[in-house]
């Protein structure tokens, strides 16, 4: 019996965190918001390690979205990482960043 309920409880806990952030959302989110000014995706997402990604990306992009707010070259970004659809999204973006940064080895296709 308890067997059969610690493998319930563990295919529980999987099922919501999978379901927390998916890549496929970061790569849509990517798409459309990022490649106005990082026109190179696939090189730009790879040119930083999975730690600098996590990094940039705690507390919902918020280091992300400074960076960004503080480069006068992002202007035309500015109004997307103001925005409530930024917070709400970044979890997506941050999965997909760090899916495919330099030491992951994996490759995005971003189109």
């Amino acid at each position: 019996m308890t067997k059969s309920v610690f493998i319930a409880l563990a295919i529980l806990i999987l099922s919501f965190s999978s379901a927390d952030a998916a890549i496929y959302k970061g790569q849509k989110e990517f798409v459309k918001n990022c490649l106005k000014c990082h026109d190179s995706g696939q090189t730009f997402v790879a040119k930083y390690t999975m730690r600098y990604w996590k990094k940039v990306m705690k507390k919902k992009g918020k280091k992300l979205a400074e960076i960004h707010l503080s480069s006068e070259k992002a202007k035309k970004s500015w109004k997307y990482f103001e925005s409530s659809k930024y917070t709400r999204k970044a979890k997506h973006l941050k999965q997909f960043l760090v899916e495919y940064a330099k030491d992951s080895g994996n490759v995005p296709a971003c189109n």
